[in-house]
């Protein structure tokens, strides 16, 4: 009878006290069961940093605290890259996130490249060797040739001035000015145009623009307004008679061609003119895809523009679009940018017949905005300052970039009679033109014709170190 009240009456204890301690303060709860370790996420500790900056230069990740030292690790032509990219940009392909926005024109812009070695490059303008499309030129010409200055008017004997010139190059690239060819074919001049000319150079021109320079790689540019008039069919077959000659052609198409150099190199060379049947310069969107494209996949790019207007009264160069006969001409100054930003480091421009101003940026590319006529055996009209033409000779460094720059001046006589010009006469309207043009980059002629920067005085007096 007792334990029987007993053991009720301690659980009626026992239930008392839970309901106290359930109902009881909460300042002492209870230790909570330990939770299972996780794995530990590492702290943004200087090591830890080192670590993220390396995986993102190996995987492009594009996170806003790794952005900066992604900057500092790449090559000095990425340096926009990592800025360009959003925080949260999912993991990208190394090769597209190097492609970035360039800095702004008239800055130093190249690339560092890598160059095997030095390659020397001498380029002149506008080249033409005769035309058979205008009969009765051909023959007042060759007897002018042959009583006045006792010269034939074959292409390898027209060339044969022009040949030291161009001796010490490696790469020698001119525009080849007409059509290349022979027989029947239809004019583009109507009966009654007054400002129309047609070339078309005998077949022997090919062969003669190849031995111009027999340990060189002759380059003739067919991207101009000159290619054509013999027809489409007129300007295939230039290309087929050039390529057969040992002559690289450039201009055919919007991809650069490839030239070997002595040192294993592969420089990508392309040619553009304000024509929409060739590479058009006036779109220079466009032109900066295609220089880029080149410079991605080359050592060096150059790139050669026939662009601008024409004549006495296109001797300075704006920045501005230009007209010749009711035609677009293009912006020379727009067009060299766009090349430039695109990688191109050295830009040989020709086509207004006339000299212009050479445009050196600082510690960048080098621009000849027009060479003028350096060897035009045609209907041409001979008179200052369209008889004053240039060779421009310069050396790729290894790292691509121009130096050792220089401007061998000619003379044209008579339409296709050239020889040196001792009184460095053109030499003097580039340095002039370059002053007028471009104050603070345009390129200064010195004695013997070297091409230097342009330095601008200080205040002080002194001139002003280039940064």
């Amino acid at each position: 009878m007792d334990v029987g009240v007993k053991e009720p009456a301690r659980l009626l204890v026992v239930v008392l006290a839970a309901s106290a301690i359930a109902c009881g303060p909460r300042a002492t709860p209870a230790p909570a069961p330990a939770p299972v370790p996780a794995a530990p996420v590492p702290e943004r500790t200087s090591r830890a940093r080192d670590t993220a900056r390396t995986d993102t230069a190996r995987t492009a990740r594009a996170r806003t605290d790794s952005a900066r030292a992604d900057t500092a690790r790449a090559a000095p032509e990425r340096r926009d890259t990592a800025r360009a990219e959003s925080p949260r940009a999912p993991r990208a392909r190394p090769e597209v996130a190097a492609r970035g926005p360039r800095l702004s024109a008239r800055t130093d812009t190249l690339p560092l490249r890598a160059l095997r070695a030095p390659v020397r490059v001498c380029a002149g303008g506008d080249v033409t060797l005769g035309t058979n499309l205008d009969t009765a030129w051909s023959r007042v010409a060759t007897r002018l040739l042959r009583t006045r200055f006792g010269r034939r008017d074959d292409p390898a004997t027209l060339l044969t001035p022009l040949r030291p010139l161009v001796a010490d190059a490696e790469l020698v690239l001119l525009n080849v000015e007409s059509a290349i060819g022979q027989g029947p074919s239809e004019s583009k001049c109507g009966p009654r145009s007054t400002n129309c000319f047609a070339f078309r150079a005998p077949p022997a021109s090919a062969p003669a623009l190849r031995a111009l320079h027999r340990g060189a790689t002759v380059i003739g540019n067919v991207a101009n307004n000159h290619s054509r008039d013999a027809g489409s069919a007129g300007r295939d077959s230039t290309i087929v008679a050039l390529m057969r000659a040992g002559v690289v052609v450039t201009g055919a198409d919007t991809l650069a061609t490839p030239v070997r150099t002595a040192g294993g190199d592969t420089i990508g060379v392309l040619g553009f003119h304000t024509s929409d049947s060739t590479p058009d310069a006036r779109d220079t969107a466009t032109v900066r895809r295609l220089v880029a494209r080149a410079a991605d996949r080359y050592a060096a790019v150059i790139v050669t523009m026939h662009i601008g207007a024409e004549g006495r009264g296109a001797q300075r160069t704006v920045d501005a679009q230009e007209r010749f006969l009711g035609a677009d001409r293009g912006n020379p100054v727009a067009f060299a940018d766009a090349a430039i930003r695109g990688g191109a480091s050295l830009v040989i421009g020709h086509g207004p017949h006339v000299l212009r101003a050479v445009e050196w940026r600082e510690r960048g590319a080098l621009i000849a905005y027009s060479l003028g006529n350096l060897l035009t055996y045609g209907p041409f009209r001979m008179r200052e300052p369209a008889n004053r033409g240039a060779v421009l000779c310069t050396t790729l460094d290894q790292l691509g970039r121009p130096r050792e720059a220089e401007l061998r001046s000619t003379l044209q006589l008579a339409p296709g009679v050239l020889q040196a010009d001792v009184s460095a006469r053109a030499a003097a309207l580039v340095d002039s033109l370059g002053r007028l043009d471009f104050p603070r980059t345009g390129a200064r002629v010195g004695p013997g014709g070297r091409l230097e920067p342009r330095r601008l005085e200080s205040s002080l007096g002194q001139p002003a170190p280039l940064r």
